[in-house]
């Protein structure tokens, strides 16, 4: 696939998938004996990875070492599963922080529904 196909399948510009090679979040992209990039199954999947990691906010400098780390062989599994697990607690204690915004907010909105609206109606029933 080209690079504006990729583009177009994944949601991500071409710049962005130019970034993340350069920087190492996606490993180097097969190229044409031209030189442009033509990007194998292999090449979407870690592009795929990438857009799925970066949307959940994991760390760049994690992730760029985590493919680092594929690209050393299988003896590196244990360093791996380490960065991978770490990402999960930070995802994790995100999550809570988020939860705890929505709840406030649904208080707030519960707040506005049941004391708010009813006083902004008998406003209008008066006038």
């Amino acid at each position: 696939m080209t690079i504006a196909e990729v583009s177009k399948a994944y949601g991500l510009t071409p710049d962005t998938l130019r970034y993340y090679e350069r920087i190492g979040l996606i490993p180097t992209v097969h190229r044409t004996a031209g030189g442009i990039r033509d990007y194998t199954e292999e090449d979407c999947n870690w592009v795929a990875f990438a857009k799925c990691m970066r949307s959940a906010g994991l760390q760049v400098e994690a992730l760029v070492e985590y493919v680092m780390l594929c690209q050393q062989g299988d003896e590196t599994i244990p360093a791996r599963k380490h960065i991978l697990l770490e990402q999960r607690q930070q995802l994790l204690a995100r999550m809570e922080e988020m939860q705890q915004t929505l709840d406030r907010l649904n208080g707030k909105i519960e707040h506005y529904d049941s004391i708010v609206l009813p006083a902004e109606k008998k406003l209008r029933r008066d006038c």
